[in-house]
């Protein structure tokens, strides 16, 4: 018997979201301006980047498509919103809740812009929470630790960190 795969199923965002979730008390003001592993982003460009992304698959899973799914976010740099303390925690939890619905991991959605199968944008979601939750980690001098099956879907998914 082998191991199920865990990109051929729904999966549990609650463990990464909460991760990220906890990094936020680490980040304090004066490290806003601070580099990342991210080319052209400073920890303000990544965290703005976390907030959109975040609306944006979740609406992607709810199949509400709009400006939140339609917009490359490599169009510009991202502009952090004032209540991000406030508001990424909660989307978070949003983008956790909304991809425990079977509904989110079928048929089509969209997110950047680009089309894609409910499988593949949820993995893809996880994937970008997993990452930029390193990249934030490591921005800010903070521990990090990926459960197994996210870490999974991160190879899976062909990021490299």
């Amino acid at each position: 018997m082998t191991a199920e795969d865990p990109t051929s199923r729904m999966l549990d965002f609650e463990p990464a979201t909460r991760q990220v979730a906890q990094l936020l008390d680490g980040v304090t003001d004066d490290r806003l301006s601070g580099p990342t592993p991210c080319e052209k982003y400073a920890v303000h460009h990544l965290l703005a980047h976390l907030v959109d992304l975040t609306a944006a698959f979740r609406d992607a899973a709810k199949k509400e498509l709009g400006p939140t799914t339609g917009t490359d976010p490599g169009a510009a740099l991202p502009v952090l919103v004032d209540d991000w303390r406030t508001r990424l925690p909660r989307q978070l939890d949003e983008l956790a809740a909304a991809w425990r619905s079977p509904d989110a991991w079928q048929g089509t959605t969209q997110a950047g812009g680009v089309t894609l199968t409910g499988a593949v944008a949820g993995r893809v979601a996880l994937n970008e929470i997993v990452v930029h939750g390193w990249d934030l980690a490591r921005s800010t001098g903070q521990a990090y630790t990926v459960d197994a099956e996210p870490s999974v879907v991160v190879r899976a998914a062909g990021a490299g960190g």
